[in-house]
């Protein structure tokens, strides 16, 4: 009989990265549950980013999302290393750009793993490492006039 780590559900999927965006258009959870559901996977972890009413103190009135041109093929990057790290049998990542409100939905990412741990830390990974290096800027205006750009590279 093999031992737990021999079944082929134990390991990654040999093409995890199954849905990869940026989006101009509002962020669905749905879509990115469905993208990452696989019968091997016992866990799955769900990151949702939405916009808050306020940042450092101050009240948020606006806020807009623009990236470079590069930005998908970075995420694809980031998401590629963390399924080499990671037993990952799917993992999905949307952002969004362009004029948003609060509460709404500015980034998703989710990641299916044969167990809850792996697809928690699988999951951390990537929203931390897309954070810090995808060339995404946010534009905030605050309520007293002021502004503020705020950059991941």
């Amino acid at each position: 009989m093999a031992t737990t780590n021999d079944h082929p559900g134990e390991q990654a999927a040999q093409d995890p990265i199954k849905l990869i965006g940026i989006r101009d258009t509002a962020l669905s959870l749905d879509e990115v549950f469905r993208a990452v559901g696989d019968d091997a996977a016992g866990g799955t972890a769900l990151f949702v980013g939405t916009v808050r009413n306020h940042d450092g103190g101050a009240d948020v009135e606006e806020l807009g999302y623009s990236c470079h041109p590069s930005a998908e093929a970075e995420m694809r990057r980031i998401a590629e290393k963390v399924a080499a790290e990671f037993p990952v049998r799917a993992l999905a990542a949307v952002h969004r750009v362009g004029d948003l409100r609060v509460g709404d939905l500015a980034v998703v990412v989710a990641v299916s793993c044969p167990h809850r741990g792996e697809a928690f830390e699988a999951c951390r990974k990537l929203i931390d490492d897309l954070k810090h290096e995808v060339p995404i800027w946010k534009h905030q205006k605050f309520s007293d006039g002021t502004e503020e750009w705020v950059g991941a590279c």
